[in-house]
């Protein structure tokens, strides 16, 4: 099944602490998994940072919400038990406890009304009972479709600009992501031009240990398996074993599979991949905004 959303676990949440006991997180996660038969795949999946466990994560939250609305509390650190509202809660047999839910408790209201919202943010929480994902999915997600937007501009900018530009582009690239020692010795190492686009070699590392021989093709049309293979071959004839073929376009499944084949080892990097790389390495892109998450450092508030 699904990976439940936060509101759902709230309810189930509630119940697993019903008994007055102490519960740390990492106990109700796991019987709440047992509960929803969560396979490992599902525990596994991360949230978009690969930082935390989607699971995990929405519990958490499904707890905060909880205190917030005075179901349960914090006796100790890192332990929360249920109140006396989250029993009389309990016994009202609620079908379903979700954030609408909560604005009957002062405490919850007065924590909704303090979070300093925009007109956009007003209009979220009027919906809250729709809402799916938690806080950090929210800004996750907003954060890769800026990304996706942006990578798409990036990629309509690469296919308007010059040949010439395009290959300042690719050495640019190259060396932010560790390749062809400097700048200066990158250039040199690539050094003609073809059409629409570069061929060459470049050092892979700094040392100049290997080389990796370069294609690069601002295309319209989908790279297909001949093309492939006419690189390849040039490969072999400088006696390389590494090749990389960019394109501002994308590659056929059949070139896609020839290149699992054979024993040159060849990277296809499509437009996409070519514009989130830049993104990754700070390449026709600047920062915009930052936007820092902190969270309670328990130790600062420790007494001897």
């Amino acid at each position: 099944m699904a990976i439940p959303d936060f509101q759902t676990l709230m309810l189930p949440l509630l119940k697993v602490v019903g008994d007055g006991r102490e519960y740390c997180l990492r106990d109700v996660v796991e019987l709440l998994a047992k509960e929803f038969n969560l396979v490992d795949e599902e525990r596994q999946q991360l949230l978009p940072s690969g930082r935390y466990p989607t699971f995990d994560n929405r519990i958490a939250w499904a707890k905060t919400y909880l205190k917030k609305a005075g179901l349960i509390d914090q006796p100790r650190r890192a332990y929360f038990q249920i109140t006396e509202r989250g029993r009389n809660v309990l016994k009202s047999s609620p079908s379903v406890i979700n954030m609408k839910f909560l604005e009957q408790f002062p405490e919850y209201v007065v924590f909704k009304d303090n979070s300093e919202q925009t007109e956009t943010q007003q209009q979220v929480a009027s919906t809250a009972p729709a809402q799916s994902e938690t806080p950090e999915e929210l800004i996750e997600g907003g954060a890769r479709t800026i990304r996706k937007e942006l990578a798409g501009e990036i990629l309509q900018r690469i296919k308007s600009c010059s040949p010439s530009f395009f290959e300042r582009l690719v050495v640019e690239l190259l060396v932010k992501m560790g390749y062809g020692g400097t700048r200066q010795d990158a250039g040199r190492a690539i050094g003609r031009s073809g059409d629409e686009g570069i061929d060459g070699v470049i050092h892979e590392d700094r040392l100049g240990l290997d080389v990796i021989y370069l294609q690069a093709k601002r295309w319209e049309g989908m790279v297909g398996r001949p093309e492939i293979q006419k690189f390849v071959g040039a490969l072999q004839g400088q006696r390389a074993k590494k090749g990389v073929f960019i394109t501002t376009s994308d590659f056929t499944k059949e070139a896609v599979e020839y290149v699992r084949n054979i024993d040159n080892k060849v990277v296809l990097i499509n437009g996409s991949l070519l514009a989130n790389l830049m993104i990754d390495h700070n390449v026709g892109v600047s920062l915009a905004a930052t936007y820092e998450i902190k969270k309670i450092d328990s130790d600062y508030f420790l007494e001897e």
